[in-house]
């Protein structure tokens, strides 16, 4: 990917993230154990957002907590499980084309802009709830 992001990188530090976690670390506040856990999950390498995906999520107002990180997380991992390379994930009203060798979420829609779309280039879907 061309998009500046490097192995082991999660975000670039120049923008906010529309998904709630801050692009600098900063001390977390006591009753901050959802940040706690995203950061944790990040942090381990288990998902990263290309540029690409991180400006549609802010533009489509997706935001993504703990938890629902959490299951699109098991999905990818599901579908590496099964030999996939690009997955369409289905969670609720979003959808995220993943490359699952790197687990980057290349793009996201959000339900409005994904009805009617012809999702291409994909080897499998994963779908949750």
């Amino acid at each position: 990917m061309a998009d500046g992001i490097r192995i082991g990188q999660l975000y670039p530090a120049r923008q906010p993230l529309g998904i709630g976690v801050p692009a600098r670390p900063r001390k977390l506040q006591a009753g901050a154990d959802e940040g706690v856990l995203f950061r944790t999950l990040l942090k381990a390498g288990e998902l990263k957002f290309s540029r690409h995906a991180e400006m549609r999520m802010q533009q489509r107002g997706i935001s993504l907590k703990p938890e629902q990180l959490s299951k699109i997380v098991s999905a990818v991992e599901a579908a590496e499980a099964k030999g996939a390379k690009d997955s369409l994930i289905l969670y609720r009203d979003i959808a995220m084309i993943v490359n699952v060798p790197t687990k980057t979420v290349v793009t996201a829609l959000d339900g409005g802009s994904a009805e009617g779309n012809v999702f291409t280039q994909i080897d499998s879907a994963v779908v949750i709830s």
